[in-house]
């Protein structure tokens, strides 16, 4: 991990105990006895079978520094539970003045979407979602040692959401992925099923779940922390990379749709596809070139949409299979190496060669009939 993150994971694996301040309304709805006052916080959540959206929620709040050092209190008592100072995934009610995240109750609906206006996720949150959605800025501006105002911090609060905790808070609630149909092939390899594997076997002498749960919770921790870091190191650098190549695509080409990266291997589709959406440029990027790890060129056809494998524009037909000698006599531009048969990707020895095949690839694009009026004869 880089220092930057590091330093802000720092404190939590070195924890100082912190001061804390108490409110007369946290102190009423908490209701812990006035000789408890200067405990550990106390963290409520159900005993018995565990499951990933509860051990992601408690870890979560473990790494702010208020709950740090907080006591997990896992049951159903509802006097105990009262005693709590956070409490999730149990008690039927959803009350965050009073941090009180369940998500169990009939009448609870609650989407990313409903209760933050403007982000487009309505799949059902669980207390794992909850509990990100009102800790979850502060959460990244402390692990990213900045402040929650860091735009660094919006992209990858909506990316972790997407990305990690959708998952969890889908598969809690029993939504599928589609909506009628057979799955296609079985997942059994997610958190939430790693985390519930944890859970003592049916037939297992020994019942009690306290110790399996923190190891559940570490693993979760352990699975966010990395994906944070990933996101923060690999991702977003990558969009910034595809946002100056964007910016300077017409110095590649006048024609505007032709996008160089700086560095190959970096992911660069959804980035694309995102900054089309937001700056809506007057022509899209057809082609997108960049070194392999050997040094030379490639030149990679934009697909139509996300998770297509149709290009906007493929590479000439005629190209497609070849390779080499045979390839440079087919398009007539010489040093190529090899079009897919599909027509998706393409090598050159040298940039040059790659922006020669992207120009005769668009120079032989048909040209779009113009709309004839029934109107005349």
């Amino acid at each position: 991990m880089g220092s930057h993150f590091l330093r802000g994971v720092r404190p939590l694996l070195f924890p100082r105990l912190p001061g804390r301040v108490f409110s007369l309304e946290s102190i009423r709805s908490a209701r812990r006895p006035l000789s408890n006052l200067m405990a550990p916080p106390r963290i409520g959540t159900h005993n018995g079978t565990f499951h990933c959206d509860e051990v992601l929620a408690c870890v979560l709040l473990r790494l702010l520094p208020e709950y740090r050092d907080a006591e997990i209190v896992r049951t159903r008592d509802p006097e105990k539970l009262a005693s709590c100072d956070v409490v999730v995934d149990v008690g039927g009610e959803y009350d965050p003045q009073r941090h009180r995240y369940d998500h169990h109750q009939r009448s609870f609906t609650e989407t990313m979407s409903s209760l933050s206006p403007g982000k487009p996720w309505q799949t059902k949150l669980s207390s794992a979602g909850l509990i990100y959605l009102h800790f979850g800025h502060k959460l990244l501006a402390q692990l990213l040692d900045t402040s929650k105002e860091d735009s660094m911090v919006g992209t990858l609060y909506d990316k972790m959401y997407e990305n990690f905790v959708e998952e969890v808070d889908a598969v809690d609630n029993g939504i599928s992925q589609w909506a009628e149909g057979e799955p296609r092939y079985v997942l059994t390899t997610t958190l939430s099923a790693r985390v519930a594997r944890l859970n003592p076997t049916w037939n297992q002498p020994n019942q009690d779940t306290e110790a399996r749960f923190k190891h559940a919770m570490d693993l979760v921790q352990e699975e966010f922390l990395q994906r944070l870091d990933f996101y923060q190191h690999s991702w977003l650098p990558a969009r910034a990379l595809v946002e100056e190549a964007l910016a300077q695509r017409f110095q590649v080409d006048p024609s505007g749709e032709i996008m160089e990266l700086a560095k190959g291997g970096c992911p660069w589709k959804e980035h694309l596809y995102n900054l089309e959406s937001a700056l809506s440029p007057p022509v899209t990027i057809i082609f997108v070139i960049y070194t392999d790890q050997n040094g030379q060129w490639r030149i990679q056809c934009v697909p139509k949409e996300p998770h297509s494998f149709q290009s906007r524009l493929p590479l000439p037909e005629p190209w497609r299979g070849f390779r080499d000698e045979a390839l440079d006599q087919v398009s007539g531009i010489p040093g190529c190496t090899f079009v897919h048969a599909n027509g998706f990707i393409g090598g050159h020895r040298t940039r040059e060669g790659a922006l020669s095949m992207a120009r005769a690839t668009l120079a032989q694009r048909p040209v779009p009939m113009p709309p004839t009026n029934p109107l005349v004869q």
